[in-house]
């Protein structure tokens, strides 16, 4: 490097400082509150052209500023976005994320951004969201909140409470360990890996939901496949035609914060797996063949809060 460029990388101005130091808590945010990745970069891309036309003399609370930035894009974009999942094809699964290692060490974090919690998210209105997200989940004060979705810091209360109750009633009551969600994950590729349809069926919940998100792009499940008998049968049938099409693999990764798989077909990724274990049993199977929203798996991502 340059003597001139040492001295352009030394010499970054205050804003820029301020946007990089919060982005990673800044993403998370807004893949919190829109359960893609894309449109997350989107509304990053959105907040710092406001930032840099910001004051900084004026602002107390760099970060606090940031955010409210964040969330007032975030909720353009989620309205936006609740008219373009009303045509899409299939049903639709959060994009996936592959995580650096230190998300699943914030076992607090990797609940919140699973793909189970972003579904749960996705039955809240863009506002309850937002609420939800800044205070459960990143525990800013009420009285900001209030400005990030301009609401009285009194409603915002009450939002919050509607938020925190919808989502404890459809959100996994007993905490499971990532230990727990790896050997069910083992047990479900070894069963796959087989063709043993007992075992694939043993590591099932007798309610077990399977989504299944293409997009209209690829092969998929045009709606939810329901109980472990269906969902084996299901799983067993498409895996035993691509096996005798293509060499299957599985790779274990850390999807969200939890472990999950990529499956492979001939060494190219068609699938992003996550779940959901309860119990030791899995109670959500979540596959996302969409290539558009494939388009992060080769690279990990850092979340924060």
């Amino acid at each position: 490097m340059s003597e001139h460029s040492d001295q352009a990388a030394g010499t970054a101005d205050p804003a820029t400082e301020a946007f990089v130091a919060h982005r990673n808590l800044l993403f998370t945010v807004a893949y919190e509150m829109l359960g893609s990745a894309a449109d997350a970069e989107d509304v990053l891309q959105e907040t710092w052209l406001r930032w840099v036309g910001v004051d900084l003399a004026e602002v107390r609370d760099q970060r606090a500023y940031l955010v409210r930035i964040t969330t007032r894009q975030a909720l353009t974009r989620l309205r936006t976005l609740g008219r373009r999942k009303e045509t899409y094809v299939g049903p639709w699964l959060p994009e996936p994320l592959l995580t650096t290692p230190d998300v699943a060490e914030d076992v607090e974090l990797a609940d919140n951004v699973s793909m189970a919690m972003l579904l749960v998210l996705e039955t809240l209105t863009p506002t309850e969201r937002a609420v939800f997200v800044l205070r459960d989940v990143f525990d800013f004060p009420y009285g900001e909140i209030a400005e990030a979705v301009g609401k009285t810091p009194a409603a915002v209360r009450q939002i919050a409470h509607r938020a925190r109750s919808h989502v404890a009633a459809r959100r996994p009551r007993d905490a499971v360990s990532s230990d727990e969600t790896r050997a069910a994950l083992q047990a479900f590729q070894h069963a796959v890996e087989t063709g043993d349809v007992q075992s694939l069926v043993d590591v099932l919940a007798p309610d077990v939901v399977l989504l299944s998100d293409a997009g209209g792009r690829r092969q998929a499940l045009p709606r939810p496949v329901v109980g472990a008998d269906k969902v084996a049968r299901v799983l067993s049938a498409g895996l035993r035609w691509i096996r005798t099409e293509t060499e299957l693999s599985f790779e274990p990764v850390q999807v969200n914060g939890w472990p999950g798989l990529i499956i492979r077909f001939g060494g190219e990724t068609d699938t992003v797996m996550a779940a959901r274990v309860e119990n030791g049993l899995i109670t959500g199977l979540y596959f996302v063949r969409n290539p558009e929203k494939l388009s992060r798996v080769d690279q990990r991502t850092a979340l924060s809060r």
